[in-house]
């Protein structure tokens, strides 16, 4: 459209173009939208098959076994010492238990799992060709614990010891294992507290063992 005025013929005006959207940058609004979601959207706590529910379940199984093999070196020793430290593992690994079943429930996960133990661990350094180590790191086998049942006096407290600390070994190992494969900063840390106090009685078993008399480099 244009106009007479003065001067002649005003060309006529433009309409206003409209702004397009280039496709590169349209696809990229469409991820941040899936992405903004998948954030607002995602579950606010560990995942089944996750290394949090795996380390918190399995380390549960591995408590379980200091706390018996502790029961039974508390019913053989009259030494105070061990008695207390069989005690104070009884004791903060029984609460531990219960503060990792607890989260386990809170998180709407069941308190065993569908994986096979350690699976979580499995391709991270530990086990072979990305399977699961066959047996959780410092277990006792069933004919240990019944040696350890039937020992009696220093064999039974140098027994006691050396399981012990192979056991508390393996538990480092696999907290070590959850600080740095989980995603919950209550597990990392728990899992952190767990390595120091741990070593810390590594340490004071091992002082123990020369008491006796005992290597305390040897193995069981």
């Amino acid at each position: 459209m244009s106009y007479e005025g003065e001067g002649g013929t005003a060309p006529a005006r433009e309409a206003p173009r409209r702004r397009r959207i280039s496709i590169p940058v349209a696809a990229l609004l469409v991820v941040a939208a899936l992405v903004c979601g998948y954030l607002v959207g995602r579950p606010g706590h560990p995942l089944e098959s996750s290394a949090d529910a795996g380390f918190l379940r399995d380390m549960s199984a591995h408590h379980a076994q200091a706390v018996d093999m502790s029961l039974i070196i508390m019913e053989e020793t009259e030494e105070p010492t061990l008695d207390t430290v069989a005690y104070d593992i009884t004791r903060t690994q029984q609460a531990q238990i219960g503060r990792m079943q607890g989260w386990l429930a809170l998180w709407g996960l069941s308190a065993r799992g569908t994986r096979p133990p350690m699976a979580w661990m499995a391709g991270h350094g530990h086990g072979s060709g990305g399977e699961p180590p066959e047996r959780m790191p410092g277990l006792a086998t069933e004919e240990q614990m019944q040696e350890l049942r039937e020992a009696e006096g220093e064999e039974a407290e140098i027994l006691f010891l050396r399981l012990m600390t192979e056991h508390h070994l393996g538990g480092v190992d696999m907290a070590e294992a959850a600080v740095g494969l989980a995603d919950e900063p209550i597990v990392v840390n728990f899992a952190k507290g767990m390595v120091t106090a741990q070593q810390s009685e590594i340490d004071l078993m091992a002082d123990m063992l020369e008491e006796r008399g005992a290597d305390p480099e040897g193995s069981y």
